[in-house]
């Protein structure tokens, strides 16, 4: 069974980037594939900031990253780049970490001005952990993401950017939304 898992950089599990995640989740879950996510925000401080790759809390989320076959990186962009939080995550990630796997990078930004802060800000990292293939970058600007009393919403455009990124990356003949 193909597995996958979110990590997601931002800082606020309210932020319109959990309403991306949220959809990403049920596209894969209607797949089939197993599923995990990481709140890199909810992890100890201490130990991201520290690079403490003794705590116990750090090593079974990057367990979680080795197990996996396809692995989402989901990042505000701020200052024209993806986040600290995401950062003090990759960077316990060992050497090959990707290795053998599919990174998808997804970012979510105020402006299309930032649409290549995922091409020459993340994209060279997850090469440089060995990533087999790197997904094109999914990139939806905030007003592509309502929030409602319910969740979120996301506009169309945002909707088929994603699907299509996913129709390349799921292992299955054909891609199917139910």
């Amino acid at each position: 069974m193909t597995k996958a898992i979110i990590i997601n950089g931002g800082n606020s599990i309210k932020s319109r980037l959990t309403g991306i995640q949220q959809y990403i989740e049920t596209l894969l879950e209607e797949q089939g594939i197993c599923l995990e996510a990481i709140q890199v925000h909810q992890l100890p401080a201490q130990h991201l900031i520290t690079a403490n790759y003794a705590s116990e809390a750090i090593a079974n989320e990057i367990v979680k990253v080795g197990e996996a076959d396809i692995v989402f990186f989901l990042t505000p962009i701020f200052k024209g780049s993806y986040t600290g939080i995401l950062k003090t995550f990759i960077d316990l990630l060992p050497q090959k970490g990707l290795e053998n796997k599919i990174a998808v990078p997804v970012a979510i930004g105020g402006s299309i001005a930032h649409l290549l802060a995922l091409e020459y800000s993340l994209k060279p990292v997850l090469s440089i952990l060995g990533a087999t293939t790197i997904a094109n970058p999914i990139y939806i600007v905030d007003s592509q993401v309502t929030r409602t009393e319910n969740g979120f919403t996301l506009d169309e455009a945002a909707v088929n950017r994603i699907e299509k990124v996913l129709e390349n990356v799921i292992p299955r003949k054909e891609f199917h939304v139910q």
